[in-house]
């Protein structure tokens, strides 16, 4: 129970990424459509609520603040992706680029974790050594794209998620991440 608390976070991660990962298995489309259009309704709130902050705030407050002009931007852009998801859906290779700088961003989180552990004198080091590997030759093969087929792609991309998440699960279960409390207490290996 207590590495199931002290690893929650990561856990939950693990999760969001297998749940990404069907998704993007079961519809690559609807999936990215379904972000974009989330990500508008998220930016618009944000707008409305910039805005109501800079009226009531006091003048000299409000135009050292500049909530208006934010408030705005975000309303044009949260806009635009909810009413022209669309044309941002035609930017695929976009799509994959980004997809994969997530997931390398992810493996070079991993390797700071093998790292830590090494300096650190922890033992399992090698766990998330190996999954900072998988992550970061999973987002090469992403962003150098040498799929045939579109499908092809969101296909490899989905099973990337999936095989990481798994992995990542595994490694929190029997390496931990560093500075957790279950490690505090944990003797170094000398």
């Amino acid at each position: 129970m207590k590495t199931l608390r002290d690893n929650l976070n990561g856990i939950l991660l693990s999760l969001l990424e297998i749940v990404t990962g069907i998704l993007l298995l079961a519809n690559p489309e609807a999936f990215t459509s379904g972000i974009l259009i989330a990500c508008g309704v998220f930016l618009v709130i944000l707008g409305i609520i910039s805005v109501i902050k800079y009226f009531r705030l006091s003048a000299q407050d409000a135009a050292r603040s500049q909530f208006m002009l934010k408030g705005l931007v975000m309303l044009l852009i949260g806009g635009f992706l909810m009413t022209r998801y669309q044309w941002l859906m035609i930017t695929f290779p976009l799509r994959t680029v980004l997809y994969g700088v997530g997931i390398l961003f992810a493996g070079l989180v991993k390797v700071q974790w093998a790292v830590d552990r090494i300096r650190l004198k922890k033992g399992r080091w090698f766990l998330p050594a190996i999954s900072a590997m998988i992550s970061i030759v999973c987002a090469v093969v992403i962003i150098s794209g040498p799929f045939s087929s579109t499908a092809v792609l969101w296909m490899f991309t989905g099973i990337s998620l999936i095989v990481e998440a798994v992995f990542d699960g595994i490694v929190l279960f029997l390496g931990g991440r560093t500075g957790g409390k279950a490690e505090a207490a944990e003797p170094n290996a000398e």
